[in-house]
């Protein structure tokens, strides 16, 4: 007979799970109870073989998320007097296994096995199946029917994944927010959020707390540190999701109270000048956890001072101030003194040490108090060295150098520039004369020397300037054939006094200059012959002009070219030869070479079928060397004839 009754039955981790048991039972057989009642009828005789009774033929699992898992079990019980082995236990779908006991088992009379199946669902939805008992009982074969659903995980996430709270002073806190999503696909209960180590701690967080899907909520993780030094901990998020517990890692650092440094640490003045200043730049930090307040500056020392420090000033954690410690010099020597910066930090007296080197100014000399630069032609220029020595005590930082007066600079000095005592610089001074006469300037050295302007005077006469002819200024080549060369010579002349040639440029590529290296120094009354070389590229008249740069009053100077091309004659070679009197002769090959025996070239193209060719394709003032060969309908090629010369006029 079927009977089918409820009963509610618990499992570690799961409560209030309803199992709906469906009891088969075959006649005659004993059953289990449930719920205090009689599940199948008892025994008809005590005597009877081996029986298996099950307390329940039908496992209802519920809903399970996805990835998680449930347990169930069922007791097997012997209501025979023989014992009963279970030989196997087979369960149809595989989200269904058997957790225990392990196969086969044997049950003695009167005595009971326990079964537990577990149900871990792979996808969402309803998920049926069986599980087939078999045994030597007389029942031999029971079935119990299995049925579950996969339901969608919850996931929660945080963000951000983690919390940094930094350095942060002792008896301070800082507080930063979290987000808490359930990304997952079904709703997740978060039931604690618990947070370790030494200062952090959650606060706005109610529990239990459930998340639908895609919903979010809020909570704050502070920090109070309770010792200096660095602390990591955690919050860990404990529910059902899937992810549980989600931890959230923590870190920060408690900071001792506040202390001030300085860098640098001490300062030295090296070489400053008497009645001058040098400003050295100094940073105060708070390098600890708690606020500093700087009440003093105390400077002690001669010729000591602080400038840029506005007190009183409040550093925070972490903190820089910067202002400048000055050193002004009353005198030549060494001095030393101090700089205590007073404030509530743990050092509340930070010194910083301070030192200086007084120095006696700096003196510029020359070795050429003054500079001649005698006679100098117009258009050329001279150069004259100069040296500067810091002949003083200290560094001299040298401004300006400049050059005045007509026709005179310098180089070789790029201000600003400074000589440290007994340093020298060497530079020149150009004299480069605009016009024929005497000229006058002067060179002025500024600097922060005890004589802060350098005068050099200087002095030098511009003589009038050479005169470049060209003889003859013009040449005229005549009829020259394309592609060939004809030659001209020609004279440059220098008078009134010595010229350079620095360059020549030729307007028309058709002529091309030579004969002169570059630059040509040609002296008064002489001259320097050249070559022109005109190569027409194409028929027909031309001209064009070399231009002679120089240092001449009259540069450029210009010679004039002209010609004409004309038309290269076309030479042209005819060639006969007595016709093969062999058989089946298709026609011959014609060969040429530039030398008398070959190796010789073939010219024709193609088999000349007749006794006679023309090469057209010679050159000028060659010579050429022919041969023929026979060549017949089998393609078989004579050997070569006897060789013919053409000169080419």
């Amino acid at each position: 007979m079927s009977t089918h009754i409820k009963a509610r039955i618990g499992s570690a981790g799961w409560e209030g799970v309803v199992l709906l048991l469906s009891l088969t039972m075959l006649a005659g057989c004993q059953g289990l109870s449930a719920g205090g009642k009689s599940a199948t009828p008892p025994p008809q005789n005590n005597n009877s073989a081996g029986n298996l009774g099950m307390s329940t033929l039908s496992l209802d699992f519920g809903s399970v998320s996805v990835a998680g898992s449930k347990t169930l079990s069922l007791t097997a019980t012997n209501n025979g007097t023989t014992e009963i082995t279970v030989s196997s236990v087979a369960l149809s779908a595989t989200q269904f296994t058997l957790s225990q006991p392990t196969i086969p088992v044997k049950i003695a009379a009167g005595q009971s096995s326990s079964m537990s199946v577990v149900f871990a669902p792979t996808a969402t939805g309803s998920i049926t199946g069986s599980m087939s008992i078999t045994s030597d009982a007389s029942n031999a074969s029971i079935t119990v029917a299995l049925q579950g659903a996969g339901l969608g995980a919850g996931q929660v996430t945080a963000s951000p994944t983690s919390l940094s709270f930094g350095s942060l002073p002792l008896g301070k806190n800082q507080t930063l927010p979290v987000t808490l999503t359930n990304v997952g696909n079904s709703s997740a209960t978060i039931s604690q959020a618990t947070a370790t180590g030494a200062g952090f701690a959650v606060s706005g967080l109610s529990l239990p707390l459930t998340l639908a899907v895609g919903q979010s909520t809020n909570f704050n993780v502070v920090f109070a540190p309770q010792a200096s030094g660095a602390v990591t901990g955690n919050v860990a998020i404990v529910s059902d999701a899937i992810n549980s517990p989600f931890n959230l890692p923590l870190t920060g650092t408690g900071l001792p109270p506040g202390s001030l440094s300085a860098n640098p640490p001490s300062i030295r003045f090296s070489n400053v000048q008497v009645g001058n200043n040098q400003n050295i730049p100094e940073t105060l930090t708070n390098s600890s956890g708690a606020s500093v307040t700087i009440t003093q500056a105390v400077v002690t020392g001669a010729g000591f001072s602080v400038s840029g420090l506005s007190l009183p000033v409040t550093l925070a954690a972490g903190q820089s101030m910067g202002f400048s410690v000055v050193f002004t010099p009353q005198s030549a020597g060494s001095v030393s003194g101090n700089l205590a910066v007073v404030s509530n930090a743990s050092n509340s007296t930070l010194n910083i040490p301070l030192a200086g080197t007084g120095i006696q100014p700096g003196t510029l000399t020359p070795t050429l108090p003054s500079v001649n630069f005698g006679n100098v032609q117009v258009g050329r220029n001279k150069s004259v060295s100069e040296t500067v020595t810091n002949t003083g005590g200290s560094d001299v930082h040298i401004s300006q150098a400049t050059a005045t007066g007509s026709g005179f600079s310098v180089s070789g000095i790029n201000p600003p520039l400074t000589l440290t005592a007994g340093q020298s610089i060497t530079f020149n001074l150009v004299f480069t004369p605009p016009s024929a006469g005497s000229d006058n300037g002067n060179l002025a050295i500024t600097s922060d020397a005890s004589n802060p302007t350098l005068n050099v005077p200087l002095t030098g006469n511009g003589t009038p300037a050479g005169q470049l002819a060209v003889n003859p200024s013009t040449l005229s080549f005549g009829n020259v054939v394309v592609g060939q060369s004809s030659q001209k010579t020609a004279q440059l002349l220098a008078s009134g006094a010595t010229v350079t040639v620095s360059s020549v440029n030729v307007s028309n590529g058709d002529f091309t200059v030579s004969g002169l290296t570059f630059p040509v120094t040609i002296p008064a009354g002489q001259g320097a012959q050249f070559t022109v070389t005109f190569t027409p590229q194409s028929v027909g008249a031309t001209s064009g002009t070399a231009s002679f740069t120089s240092d001449a009053a009259n540069s450029p100077t210009v010679l004039s070219v002209n010609g004409t091309g004309t038309q290269p004659v076309q030479h042209s070679v005819l060639l006969n030869w007595t016709a093969s009197i062999s058989p089946n002769i298709d026609g011959y090959n014609i060969y040429r070479s530039g030398k008398s025996g070959g190796p010789y070239s073939k010219v024709n193209t193609s088999l000349n079928s007749g006794t006679s060719y023309t090469d057209t394709t010679v050159a000028n003032g060659s010579t050429y060397y022919y041969v023929t060969t026979a060549v017949d309908s089998n393609s078989q090629e004579s050997t070569y004839s006897n060789q013919a010369q053409a000169v080419i006029p």
